[in-house]
């Protein structure tokens, strides 16, 4: 499986003739990929919320990445997560190669490595790390029942992550089920719906996105809830990198402690 996807690389982009020496990453779930390659030295500019990387230029938000400071720097390799927030136009403004990450599966982040590893010339380093998080994902266990699960993104205005986040991968690989269908990341959704639904597991995060929800066995909307209520932090559940492997072996454990 993991040379198939070595292969699929070369035959996407063919053969890399160029070593990628300045980067900036404008996808934040990408600067722990480049870490665990060992890259650091290579990343020149980062968006602000990417904490790990102090020594490179912060160059605005995600969402508004200043391009002024991303042409200063004279990137030759960009990572954006898609052309919503660095558009065509934005990319004609840079000599640069871009290179988009965004995976929305576990099985999407292994491709990504293998990318990130061909551009920057780190093929065997890439290929080591997606064996082993394989290894990792070798310990998780199936229950005999399977939980339900619901992720809460945002409080207020209440919104939960749908089928195409990553937090919907990470459950099925722990062995539970999602129970948001909606193709979307993100989904407006009713408080009452989750409510009739009953999870037997609510995760909710903490971090940028929702700094200081009310713990929900706290609310009175879900005081008939049964759930069992998980709290997790934004920046390690909700970007899909090498911790999402982590988090479904950790969210596993836990499935088989409360249900067998």
């Amino acid at each position: 499986m993991l040379r198939l996807l070595i292969i699929m690389v070369f035959l996407t982009f063919g053969f890399n003739l160029y070593a990628y020496d300045r980067v900036v990453i404008l996808s934040p779930a990408a600067a722990d990929i480049f870490i665990k390659l060992g890259l650091e030295d290579k990343v020149v500019g980062v968006t602000k919320s990417i904490k790990e990387l102090p020594d490179a230029k912060r160059v605005g938000g995600h969402i508004k990445p200043n391009i002024e400071l991303i042409k200063a720097l004279d990137p030759d390799l960009i990572v954006i997560s898609s052309n919503r927030f660095f558009t065509k136009d934005m990319e004609k403004t840079v000599n640069a190669k871009i290179l988009k990450y965004n995976p929305h599966s576990i099985s999407e982040i292994f491709k990504s490595i293998i990318e990130i590893g061909y551009f920057m010339e780190k093929e065997i380093e890439a290929e080591q790390l997606t064996e082993k998080l394989r290894q990792q994902l070798a310990h998780i266990r199936r229950t005999a029942y399977i939980p339900t699960v619901v992720f809460e993104s945002v409080y207020m205005p209440y919104t939960v992550a749908g089928s195409k986040n990553i937090v919907a991968d990470i459950v099925k690989i722990a062995g539970g089920k999602y129970l948001i269908s909606q193709k979307k990341k993100l989904v407006k959704f009713s408080i009452e719906k989750v409510v009739s639904l009953s999870p037997d597991i609510y995760i909710y995060q903490i971090g940028p996105m929702n700094k200081k929800p009310v713990k929900p066995e706290k609310r009175p909307e879900f005081k008939n809830m049964k759930s069992l209520f998980l709290e997790v932090d934004e920046l390690s559940f909700s970007r899909a990198n090498t911790n999402s492997i982590y988090n479904a072996v950790k969210l596993n454990e836990i499935i088989r402690q409360y249900f067998k």
